[in-house]
């Protein structure tokens, strides 16, 4: 919970910076690797406990190199981050306020330091899904990823 409490925070404090900076609904990324991260869909337990359902679209790609392209959305302060969530949406958009929905995230853990930046990142790993609670973390992992393009 910690956590949530946060990446709500990050989001924040980063959309007051630079809230002059002006997004149009052009920003969102698409490409044929983010629909199939988005086939992801999620079962509700109860108010805290939701899993993962994995179809076998995305079911092929487990445990195998994956890139993606996003905007990088920290989860601990810093400029240089090995851990970090990359989405569709710049980070300075509104996930919560309906505006925009509220997209799927997948969280990257890199070989090596990256930079934070507020423009978009292709990143390279090995992609795991995991079938735990996915209350509190997104359920998809780049793991040992590398920065490809920046």
């Amino acid at each position: 919970m910690k956590n949530v409490f946060l990446i709500i925070g990050l989001l924040i404090i980063t959309s007051a910076v630079k809230a002059q900076w002006v997004h149009s609904s052009n920003d969102k990324m698409e490409s044929l690797n983010w629909g199939i991260i988005n086939m992801v869909m999620f079962k509700t337990v109860n108010d805290t406990t939701v899993y993962p359902i994995y179809n076998d679209d995305i079911k092929r790609f487990d445990n195998r190199h994956f890139k993606l392209t996003g905007y990088m959305v920290p989860m601990k302060a810093g400029m240089k981050q090995t851990k970090f969530m990359i989405s569709t949406l710049p980070i300075n958009q509104c996930y919560f306020c309906g505006k925009n929905g509220i997209p799927i995230m997948v969280i990257v853990n890199t070989a090596a330091p990256v930079t934070f930046t507020f423009k978009t990142v292709t990143v390279d790993g090995i992609l795991k899904l995991d079938k735990g609670n996915a209350y509190y973390l997104p359920p998809v992992y780049l793991n040992n990823a590398k920065l490809v393009d920046m």
